[in-house]
């Protein structure tokens, strides 16, 4: 486990928070080498499912939201991980009829979600609960013992979800409960103009300004997804790297170069529910 500079010798992954009891599951390296995961590994690289869920320090066994899975890159790790006695909570915020689109497809998770993942994982793992933050069930609050963001927090900030999400992952997670987030980072000095924007960039001091606005303490950060090579200012954002290669055509020497730079840099930060 790597940690950035003088990182928190208070790193005590002081993790007073209460750990779910290891379950009986297969081990995350026999997950990761699954065949189901041939599409998914090319991006091990850069997001280090490994190492990224021992410094969030999940565990078999244990309950754990898993905030807009997307295309389920994480839950086809998380779910067979989570073991057979652990639950994986798939949730996507609140999205009004209004919207369309792929935002649409977000809708109804409740019942789109535990199809889905049998897709993903058959019938392996974890039991698998959809839902969206106006339809969580008032049985799972207090439940979770994680709550994890990957790469969502630009669009938590930019489509008005942010409150929202904090007061559900404050509602799901057990008193001391942890939530762990991955983000692609801003460039020191970066404008407050670009981190609003369609960039997908955040500053980490503001993240982490803004969590603990809504009682969540900072318990330690890593550098496990950094990567120094991005400049992290892109005029097209994050999605100027790969594997989209915004403004990039085929074949040219600008998209071998953003090859060579790889995905974003990427804070990976650790905080406590507080009361």
């Amino acid at each position: 486990m790597r940690f950035a500079g003088s990182l928190f010798a208070a790193i005590s992954l002081a993790i007073a928070a209460p750990v779910a009891a290891q379950a009986s599951g297969p081990a995350l390296e026999q997950v990761l080498a699954d065949s189901r995961r041939d599409a998914d590994r090319v991006r091990d690289e850069y997001r280090h499912p490994a190492e990224t869920l021992a410094f969030f320090d999940v565990q078999p066994g244990m309950t754990v939201v898993d905030f807009m899975p997307a295309g389920g890159w994480f839950s086809r790790v998380l779910i067979p991980y989570l073991g057979d006695s652990g639950t994986y909570i798939g949730l996507n915020p609140s999205v009004p009829e209004s919207m369309t689109g792929n935002m649409a497809n977000m809708r109804n998770y409740a019942a789109n979600l535990p199809a889905q993942a049998q897709g993903w994982v058959g019938e392996e793992g974890a039991r698998v609960i959809g839902a969206n933050s106006d339809t969580v069930p008032d049985e799972l609050a207090g439940t979770a013992d994680r709550f994890l963001i990957f790469r969502e927090m630009h669009n938590i900030r930019r489509l008005g979800w942010f409150h929202e999400t904090m007061v559900t992952a404050r509602k799901l997670l057990k008193d001391g409960g942890m939530l762990g987030i991955e983000q692609h980072r801003a460039a020191p000095g970066q404008p407050m103009s670009y981190v609003l924007g369609d960039n997908g960039y955040q500053r980490e001091a503001d993240v982490i300004a803004l969590l603990s606005a809504y009682g969540f303490e900072l318990v330690a950060r890593s550098d496990i997804n950094a990567n120094p090579r991005d400049p992290a200012n892109w005029e097209r954002g994050v999605w100027s790297l790969p594997p989209v290669f915004s403004g990039a055509a085929e074949g040219s020497e600008e998209r071998a170069r953003r090859a060579a730079i790889g995905e974003s840099d990427r804070m990976t930060l650790l905080f406590r529910k507080v009361a």
